[in-house]
C-alpha cells in the first residue's frame, strides 16, 4: 500500500488537503496531512525559535511514527525545504520526493529566496524572529497563481490561513547528500507559469542546473491550475499523485555524450586573445586592427571602446566554471577583441530571482571597472545582456550615460516571466524601454524560442515602437534560445557577426 505524507507551502496546514486525501484513501493508499508547527491544528505551539530545523523535525516525527516503507513525501511550494531536510536524515524509509510547484533548493539555500512577495521578504529581513502576517482577502495572488480556486475556496484560505514563522524561510537548508539518488516528480501548474516544454528547454538551453532534470529517475506531471491545485483539482491532484508513486510520468532525456549547453565551442572560429583577470572582471585585449582610412596599424595601446556581455541566469552560486570562463562568453569576447574593442566579460551575483538587484550592483561596479582601464575608452562602452540577464537591462535604459553608446539583447527575457514574481518590479526593460531617448539598442531574437520569453520580446517591441526607440533587431529564424553555441549553422554565424556589427558601428561611428 502506498503511503503519502502530505506537507503544504506557507500559511496553510492539515486541512487544505482534506479533498485530495480523501480520494487517494478511496484509491487504496495512506494519505498523512501535516501540519506544520505554527500552522493549521498546530498554530498555538509556534515562537520565536520555530525555524526550518523545528519543521523538518515536524516531517522527521510523522516518518518514524509509521509503519508504512516506502513513503511519498510531498512538498508543495515552502514545504519541499522541510521535506528535503527530513528525506536527507531518513533516506531509507522515501521511495520518492514530490516537488509540488515548488523551486529546486539545494544545501545552503533559505526559502526566502523564493518568497514572491516582496513586502514580505523585507518584513522578514527586518523582523527574522517574528511571523509573516497571513495575506489580506485577495492578496493570495502574490503568494502564487489562484487561477481555478473558486471564492468558497478563497474563503477557505483566509479562514484557516495562520502567519507563518519567519525563521522557517531564512535558516538555510542543510542537505548531507544521502538523499540526492531518491527518484522525484515534479509537478507542475501550468497558471503558475512553468510547464514540461519549459522545463525541456531549460535542460538543453538553459542554466546548467537545469541538468539534473534529465535523470531518468525524476518523472512530470502537469496540472492546468493555479497554484493551489488542493483546492482547485483536488481529485486530479490525486491521481497524478497515485501516477508519480507508480513512477510515471514524463521523462526528459538527453543523449548521453550530449554536452551541457554552457561548454558548447561558439559558432564562430576566433583566435585566443590575451586576458586580463580583476575581480569578477576579465578583459579580452584587442590586437592592432588597420587603420580604418590609411591602413596602417594604430597605436596598439591607444584606448579602444569596450563592449561588457552579460552572462544570463539565475547560475548557482556553486557552479564552475563561473559564467565568465564559458565559451558562450569568451567567444564574443575574443570575436569583439578580433575587431578591434576590449571585450569584457564579467560574473555578477543572479544565483536566484531575488538576486537581480544585487547583480545590478556588481554589474555597475564592473562597468566602473572597465571605463577605468588603460585600454578602454571611457565613452564608447556596449552592454550586451542574454537569457535571463535581459532583465538586467532596465536601469541602462531608463536612464542612459552618456558614455553608454549601444545596449545589446541576444535571446532576452525581457519581462518577468510567469511565475517570476519574486523578482523586483524595476527590472523591466518592457517598462523602461520608454526612457531610452536616442540609446541604440540591437535586439537578437530567435525564431524557436519558447512562447513565454518570446512574448515578452514582442511586448518589447510594441514599446520600443510606442516610445520612437531605437531599435534594430537581427533574427535567427532557425536558431533556438543559445543558438550561437546551440546550433553551429551559417545562419547563426551570420547573425553573430551581423550584431557585432551593429554594435561596433554605434562605438566607432
Amino acid at each position: 500500500m502506498t503511503a503519502f505524507v502530505l506537507v503544504s507551502g506557507p500559511f496553510t496546514g492539515d486541512w487544505i488537503w482534506r479533498e485530495t486525501a480523501a480520494r487517494l484513501r478511496e484509491a487504496g493508499a495512506q494519505a498523512h496531512p501535516l501540519s506544520l508547527t505554527g500552522l493549521g491544528e498546530r498554530r498555538e505551539p509556534a515562537g520565536p525559535g520555530t525555524d526550518l530545523e523545528t519543521h523538518i523535525e515536524d516531517v522527521v516525527r510523522l516518518i518514524d511514527g509509521l509503519d508504512a516503507p516506502g513513503l511519498v513525501l510531498v512538498g508543495h511550494d515552502y514545504a519541499i525545504h522541510p521535506v528535503l531536510g527530513a528525506a536527507d536524515r531518513r533516506p531509507g524509509r522515501i521511495s520518492r520526493i514530490v516537488y509540488l510547484d515548488a523551486g529546486m533548493p539545494q544545501d545552503g539555500d533559505a526559502a526566502l529566496a523564493l518568497v514572491p512577495d516582496q513586502e514580505a521578504r523585507e518584513r522578514v529581513l527586518a523582523e527574522p524572529g517574528g511571523c509573516v502576517p497571513v495575506p489580506k482577502p485577495g492578496d493570495w495572488e502574490r503568494w502564487g497563481s489562484t487561477v481555478g480556486l473558486s471564492e468558497s475556496a478563497l474563503e477557505r484560505l483566509d479562514r484557516h490561513a495562520a502567519p507563518q514563522p519567519s525563521g522557517t524561510l531564512v535558516q538555510p537548508l542543510r542537505l548531507t547528500g544521502a538523499a540526492a539518488g531518491l527518484p522525484s516528480t515534479g509537478i507542475f501548474c501550468t497558471a503558475s507559469g512553468m510547464t514540461i516544454a519549459m522545463a525541456e528547454t531549460f535542460v538543453r538551453t538553459g542554466p546548467p542546473q537545469f541538468r539534473a532534470l534529465a535523470d531518468p529517475r525524476v518523472t512530470f506531471f502537469e496540472l492546468p491550475t493555479g497554484h493551489w491545485p488542493m483546492l482547485s483539482t483536488p481529485d486530479q491532484l490525486a491521481d497524478v499523485l497515485l501516477g508519480a508513486a507508480a513512477g510515471e510520468g514524463h521523462r526528459i532525456t538527453v543523449d548521453a555524450d550530449e554536452q551541457p549547453l554552457y561548454l558548447r565551442p561558439f559558432v564562430l572560429d576566433v583566435p585566443e586573445r590575451p586576458r586580463e583577470r580583476t575581480g569578477r572582471v576579465d578583459f579580452c585585449l584587442p590586437g592592432s586592427p588597420p587603420h580604418r582610412t590609411t591602413g596602417s596599424p594604430p597605436d596598439a595601446d591607444g584606448p579602444r571602446p569596450a563592449v561588457v556581455f552579460v552572462h544570463g541566469g539565475p547560475v548557482p552560486a556553486s557552479q564552475r566554471p563561473t559564467p565568465r570562463d564559458w565559451p558562450l562568453y569568451t567567444g564574443h569576447a575574443r570575436y569583439a577583441a578580433s575587431r578591434g574593442a576590449v571585450g569584457v566579460t564579467v560574473d555578477h551575483g543572479l544565483h536566484a530571482l531575488t538576486d537581480y538587484a544585487r547583480a545590478a550592483d556588481d554589474l555597475a561596479a564592473a562597468v566602473a571597472l572597465v571605463r577605468a582601464h588603460p585600454r578602454v575608452d571611457a565613452d564608447r562602452i556596449a552592454l550586451w545582456f542574454f537569457s535571463g540577464g535581459g532583465l538586467l537591462m532596465s536601469d541602462w535604459l531608463a536612464a542612459p550615460p552618456p558614455w553608454l553608446r549601444c545596449v545589446a539583447a541576444s535571446y532576452p527575457v525581457l519581462a518577468p516571466l510567469p511565475g517570476w514574481n519574486a523578482v523586483d518590479a524595476r527590472f523591466r526593460p518592457v517598462t523602461a524601454v520608454r526612457s531610452a531617448g536616442e540609446l541604440p539598442v540591437v535586439l537578437t531574437r530567435v525564431g524557436l524560442e519558447h512562447d513565454t520569453i518570446a512574448a515578452t520580446v514582442t511586448e518589447f517591441l510594441s514599446a520600443a515602437r510606442t516610445a520612437d526607440a531605437h531599435v534594430v533587431t537581427v533574427d535567427v529564424p532557425s536558431g533556438h534560445h543559445g543558438f550561437d553555441v546551440a546550433d553551429p549553422t551559417d545562419e547563426s554565424r551570420h547573425a553573430v557577426a551581423e550584431a557585432h556589427r551593429q554594435v561596433l558601428g554605434h562605438l566607432t561611428g
